[in-house]
């Protein structure tokens, strides 16, 4: 544990963007899930709803600094791809 009062403040803020960086991950992950879970159900309307909603929060995590810009890209063409693969 640091002895410093800076330090220990500094040791504060990382827990706490730490938690809202696992928040935001968590829930792209989830919207991530429903986009394969309506491409395994072989719903088309639901897939094309679930990606845009992915992909709102993939570009809102990548705007607050939580996924590198080729990340978010890189998933949101990933399932982009997997929602043109329906067809």
């Amino acid at each position: 544990m640091a002895n410093i009062k800076s330090a220990k403040k500094r040791i504060l803020v990382i827990q706490t963007k730490t938690e809202r960086n696992k928040a935001i991950r968590s829930k792209v992950k989830t919207y991530v899930k429903g986009v394969h879970a309506a491409v395994e159900a072989g719903d088309k309307a639901k897939a094309n709803e679930a990606l845009k909603a992915a992909i709102s929060e993939i570009d809102k995590a990548c705007s607050k600094g939580v996924y590198h810009a080729n990340t978010a890209s890189r998933k949101v063409s990933r399932l982009s791809k997997a929602v043109a693969a329906m067809a």
